[in-house]
């Protein structure tokens, strides 16, 4: 029907990703296009790339504009790994610490010996 036929309302003629709209009825009775935004996708994990839990998915400008909080989370490398990756960073860094302790027990052991 020539009725319900519809034009987008901005500059772009095509069905592009940017350029998604849904129909809407005015409170006149008509039929129109209402753009939509893209969705945001949400922060990633940087080791093993799950989405970060405690951060919402925003699009990248409107991180710009919600305060530092809502941004991270209380905890070393909050905003940016995920907490099973924290967890496996710092038993890693004090299992090579004990290792270099072990070597240096060793080695002295050694030279005690001769």
């Amino acid at each position: 029907m020539a009725g319900t036929r519809l034009t987008y309302r901005r500059r772009n003629p095509y069905n592009t990703r940017s350029n998604k709209v849904r129909v809407v009825k005015t409170p006149g009775g008509k039929l129109q296009y209402q753009h939509l935004k893209k969705r945001g996708s949400p922060p990633k994990c940087g080791d093993c790339g799950i989405k970060l839990p405690g951060i919402p998915a925003l699009r990248p400008r409107e991180y710009a504009v919600i305060s530092r909080p809502k941004k991270t989370v209380q905890r070393a490398y909050g905003g940016s790994r995920c907490s099973n990756c924290v967890k496996d960073r710092v038993v890693r860094a004090f299992l090579i610490e004990e290792q270099k302790i072990v070597k240096k027990v060793l080695k002295e052991s050694q030279q005690k010996k001769r």
